[in-house]
C-alpha cells in the first residue's frame, strides 16, 4: 500500500496534465518543418532544370527524418517533469506550498517523498533529459555541424538550468517574476524554432509567428496559475509578476496575451495563404489553412470568464482550459499540414 502511494505521489509530483501544453511548441515546429521539406521538393520537381527526379525525390522524402520529432517530443517532456519535480521541490522546502495554496496538494507538502528523494528524483530527470538531448542534436546534425550542435547543446543546459531555478535555490527565477519571460523563450522560439531547424536545416522569419503565439499561451497559463495563487504568493514572499501588479492588472495583462497570440497566429495564416497563391501558383488556395485558429474559440470564451471573475480561487478550472486550447491549436497545426502536403 506504501509503494502504491508514493508510486501515486510521483505521478502527481509529474503533473501529468501540463505535459501537452509542453510539447505544443514541438508539433508546431514539426509540422512546418515538414512542410517546408514538402515545399522545397515541388520546387525542385517544377524546375526547368531539375535532373534525376526519381534520385533526388528519394532524397527529398527521406530527409524528414522522424526521429527528430520523436526525440525532441521526449527531450521536451524531459524538461517539463524535471521542471515540476523542481517546482515541488523548490517550493516545498522554502514553505510556499503550505494551507493557503489553492491547487492541488504537492508531494513535498504531502510528506510522502522527502526532501531528499525528490532531489534525486531531480538529479536523475536531468541526467535522462540529457543524453536525449544529445541523441536529438547528433541525430539532427551529425558531427559534420559542430558550431551548430554545441550551440544546440548549450540549449539544452541552458534549459535545464532553466527547469530548476525556477523555485530552486537563493536566486530562484521565479520568486523574482522573471518566471514569465523564460516560459515564453522556452516553451515558444526555442522550442519551436528550434525543431524547425532541426529539421530543415534553415529558419523562415514566418516561423517566429507561430512561436510567438505558443510563446504567449504558455505564458497565459503560468499567468493564471499566479493569479490563483495571489494571495499564497504573497504571504510566501514569492514576487510574481502577477504579486507585483496587482490582480485587475494581472487580468489586463492575460487579455493581452490571447489577444496578441491570435494576432500573430492570424498573421502567420495570411502568410502562409499568400505563399499558396503566389510561390506555388495555387489559383484559389485551400481555407484549411485557417484551421487552427478554431481553437482560439474556446480562448475568447475563457477570457470572459477570467474577466467575469472576481475570486482567484475560481480561477483554477481556467488554467486546464487554455493549456488545451494551445495543445489543441497544435494539433490543428499538423491536420492541416497533413491535409495540405
Amino acid at each position: 500500500m506504501a509503494e502504491a502511494s508514493k508510486l501515486k505521489a510521483w505521478i502527481s509530483a509529474a503533473r501529468l496534465r501540463t505535459l501537452p501544453l509542453s510539447i505544443s511548441g514541438i508539433l508546431v515546429g514539426s509540422a512546418f518543418g515538414y512542410l517546408k521539406l514538402e515545399y522545397n521538393l515541388q520546387k525542385e520537381i517544377l524546375s526547368p532544370f531539375y535532373q534525376h527526379i526519381l534520385k533526388d525525390i528519394i532524397e527529398m522524402g527521406n530527409r524528414f527524418n522522424i526521429w527528430i520529432p520523436i526525440l525532441a517530443l521526449i527531450t521536451t517532456l524531459g524538461f517539463q517533469v524535471l521542471s515540476n519535480f523542481a517546482n515541488d521541490y523548490g517550493d516545498g522546502v522554502k514553505g510556499t506550498d503550505n494551507e493557503d495554496r489553492i491547487g492541488p496538494m504537492r508531494a513535498l507538502q504531502s510528506g510522502i517523498i522527502s526532501p531528499k528523494e525528490m532531489k534525486r528524483g531531480m538529479i536523475i530527470t536531468a541526467i535522462l533529459t540529457l543524453i536525449s538531448a544529445i541523441l536529438l542534436i547528433y541525430v539532427s546534425l551529425g558531427i559534420d555541424r559542430l558550431l551548430i550542435s554545441l550551440f544546440f547543446l548549450a540549449l539544452g543546459i541552458a534549459a535545464i538550468w532553466a527547469a530548476i531555478k525556477y523555485t530552486v535555490g537563493d536566486n530562484a527565477y521565479g520568486y523574482r517574476g522573471l518566471g514569465d519571460v523564460f516560459v515564453f523563450i522556452f516553451f515558444g522560439p526555442v522550442s519551436v524554432l528550434g525543431i524547425f531547424y532541426l529539421i530543415t536545416k534553415t529558419v523562415i522569419f514566418s516561423i517566429f509567428l507561430p512561436s510567438i503565439t505558443i510563446g504567449l499561451l504558455s505564458v497565459a497559463v503560468l499567468n493564471l496559475n499566479n493569479m490563483r495563487d495571489i494571495e499564497s504568493d504573497k504571504k510566501a514572499g514569492k514576487n510574481t509578476i502577477v504579486v507585483k501588479m496587482g490582480l485587475a492588472k494581472a487580468k489586463m495583462l492575460h487579455i493581452a496575451f490571447v489577444s496578441i497570440a491570435f494576432i500573430s497566429t492570424i498573421s502567420f495564416f495570411f502568410v502562409r495563404y499568400s505563399d499558396e497563391l503566389w510561390n506555388r501558383k495555387i489559383e484559389s488556395p485551400s481555407i484549411i489553412i485557417f484551421l487552427p485558429l478554431l481553437a482560439f474559440i474556446p480562448l475568447f470564451v475563457h477570457l470572459l470568464k477570467v474577466k467575469r471573475t472576481k475570486s482567484p480561487a475560481l480561477l483554477d478550472p481556467e488554467l486546464k482550459k487554455v493549456a488545451l486550447s494551445t495543445f489543441f491549436f497544435a494539433i490543428l497545426c499538423v491536420v492541416s499540414v497533413w491535409i495540405l502536403a
